[in-house]
């Protein structure tokens, strides 16, 4: 009960900063609060166990038609990862080690079936009939990037990031939270832009320190998402703010040869299904799904 109050408090701070950016660049342009009102309660109706059944396959529906409309969501689940896999386990040496390492999207917050998000989607399916890889999830829920580059420093992580053959990195979104908490009262894009500098700075340093532990690891920069599209298709701004973030994480993976970038805003732009967690911020058990088979694909391609 306590995050439920959090996450709706969270959701009436996210909407007063919105409105704050709109009235700043425009003065004149009123925000109507009550789509999101209308949208707080989740259209996928599922429970828990339901999902948990559902990603391993063994959902039997009992009505045909109800069956026939979710064909085609069935096939974004374990089935579609399945198939990436079946053609790249090769990939996967023997006890290949995964290390993940950020914020909430690696810690898999928003996850109702409370199995580790995308991380944990990813370690299910590569060792589903043996274990072929090893994770190590190292998440932490509201990381910020320097943050996550003090933490490179301790001696788990680090003994950790020692053995890696892979390192899964998602971080920044709280970076730009960060931004609208303390300007909320004099937020402009400008604001996030001076921001955006510091976080590309700890971007660097960050990458530079897991090489120097491990200069023969792979690493991927997951980026992040807007995930107030839905609501606020109008609101141009918003959209600026992921992408220019997106393209800075883009640009430093590009100065580093181990180092790749892996865009996801694209999985939760123009669509109609439900892939957020009830806090309208975090994907759900779908969203991450998506992710997962992004991340599965671009780990496991020739070209990365």
């Amino acid at each position: 009960m306590k995050k439920k109050m959090l996450y709706i408090m969270l959701s009436f701070i996210i909407i007063t900063v919105i409105a704050i950016i709109i009235f700043n660049q425009t003065q004149t342009k009123p925000i109507v609060l009550e789509a999101v009102q209308e949208n707080i309660e989740k259209e996928m109706q599922e429970t828990e166990s339901e999902l948990e059944q559902y990603a391993m396959g063994s959902i039997e529906e009992d009505d045909e038609e109800e069956e026939e409309l979710n064909e085609s969501k069935q096939r974004k689940l374990p089935e579609r990862i399945s198939e990436v896999v079946s053609g790249t386990i090769d990939f996967f040496k023997d006890k290949t080690r995964i290390v993940a390492i950020g914020d909430s999207l690696t810690q898999g917050v928003g996850d109702q079936t409370k199995r580790g998000g995308y991380i944990g989607i990813l370690e299910r399916t590569i060792n589903a009939t043996s274990e072929i890889a090893l994770f190590e999830n190292y998440g932490k829920r509201g990381n910020r990037s320097e943050q996550l580059l003090a933490r490179i420093d301790e001696e788990e992580i680090i003994s950790s990031l020692e053995k890696a053959d892979i390192v899964l990195i998602t971080i920044g979104a709280n970076d730009i939270m960060q931004v609208a908490k303390e300007n909320i009262m004099n937020l402009n894009i400008e604001a996030f832009a001076q921001e955006r500098t510091y976080y590309e700075e700890n971007l660097n340093t960050t990458i530079e320190k897991i090489l120097q532990i491990n200069p023969n690891t792979s690493i991927f920069l997951v980026g992040f998402y807007n995930p107030f599209e839905k609501y606020f298709q109008d609101i141009k701004e918003l959209k600026i703010i992921a992408e220019s973030w997106n393209s800075t994480t883009n640009e430093v993976a590009n100065q580093y040869d181990e180092t790749v970038y892996i865009p996801i805003e694209d999985l939760f732009s123009d669509t109609e299904e439900d892939l957020f967690a009830e806090d309208n911020f975090h994907p759900n058990y779908y969203g991450y799904h998506l992710i997962a088979q992004r991340v599965l694909e671009y780990i496991t391609s020739e070209e990365s």
